[in-house]
């Protein structure tokens, strides 16, 4: 299948879906630690289609146009009624700081699910389902299958750092990065071992169980980001409830959990909203932040970054606007 290339644009464009907007025209920005400079970006889509399984899994790459070398690889997950299209603040962010960005499409909880319906909200809900969640985290695995398959060949071939893959996801799109870290689901294991560090955001908790067993084989670097409103809007995690996944990690995990004040879910869709709240800009100003020095001290192995966000230097910056804790 060819891809659709497209030229970055930032432009304002507001989506109807529940969790399928961008923060439009958010500029990608370098954290104080850093030396280098911004790359120019580009974007390309791929329509992949895994035969053994008879399911799309489209994706939207955003990658440096410099080509001189190669780029570790961060795969992004949706949250339900979502699509390739969404979290673009943060697949820019990103590959302006040095990263290929892959964000998966996932079929069944994508948007797909809400176009057309009446009552959309009730269609979302019914995606949120144990087979959608079962099949998220295949379609990772496989999407890293055909990374490995576009880095061998063509004009792909070896641009994409595959040694240094980092996943992160948003709501639903956060259950899934903690299941291919490690997170049990009914006893059963999702891990892949190529994903070296996660990002969940605002990732939905079990209601029921050990979590200490559900989280015990969690042992990459884990990087948890929530708010103190961040009650979901389907299902029925809490905002107390969203750290429990820190701090049932076992102990010898590095694991970091940053807590806006008055964050709510939609935060780190970069959603425009009707009435903006005047604290979304400064959020998602630190969610760029503070989610470019992670991949940089674990996907990089950049110690800068990493004592930037041990010594102080990002608690000191990010002041009132939230607390951030630090596990090992």
């Amino acid at each position: 299948m060819q891809p659709v290339r497209g030229t970055i644009a930032r432009t304002l464009a507001l989506f109807l879906g529940i969790f399928t907007a961008w923060i439009a025209g958010a500029e990608p920005v370098l954290p104080t630690y850093a030396t280098h400079e911004l790359l120019e970006i580009d974007s390309v889509k791929f329509d992949w289609h895994d035969e053994s399984r008879k399911r799309d899994v489209p994706v939207k790459i955003y990658f440096p146009r410099q080509h001189d070398r190669s780029y570790p690889v961060i795969l992004f997950s949706h949250g339900l009624g979502g699509s390739r299209e969404n979290y673009r603040y943060l697949g820019e962010q990103w590959a302006a700081n040095g990263y290929i960005c892959v964000h998966v499409q996932h079929v069944g909880s994508d948007d797909a699910v809400w176009r057309g319906q009446a009552r959309r909200m009730e269609a979302i809900r019914q995606a949120a389902n144990a087979q959608n969640a079962i099949a998220r985290p295949v379609d990772v695995k496989f999407a890293i299958d055909q990374l490995e398959k576009l880095n061998s060949e063509g004009e792909w071939k070896g641009r994409l750092d595959l040694d240094h893959i980092g996943l992160a996801g948003h709501s639903f799109g956060g259950q899934t990065a903690f299941l291919v870290g490690g997170q049990r689901l009914a006893r059963r294991s999702f891990a892949d071992p190529r994903v070296k560090a996660i990002i969940p955001m605002s990732a939905a908790v079990p209601e029921l169980g050990d979590l200490d067993a559900s989280y015990g084989d969690v042992e990459i670097p884990t990087f948890l980001m929530t708010g103190t409103l961040d009650d979901s809007p389907i299902g029925g995690t809490k905002a107390t409830d969203r750290r429990k996944p820190f701090d049932h990690l076992p102990s010898e995990t590095i694991a970091y959990l940053l807590i806006f004040n008055g964050g709510d879910h939609m935060v780190f869709s970069g959603r425009p909203r009707a009435v903006a709240k005047p604290t979304d800009g400064t959020f998602q100003q630190f969610i760029r932040i503070s989610s470019t020095a992670f991949w940089d001290a674990y996907l990089k192995e950049d110690e800068s970054a990493k004592a930037w966000l041990h010594d102080g230097a990002f608690q000191k910056e990010l002041g009132d606007a939230g607390t951030f804790e630090i596990k090992n």
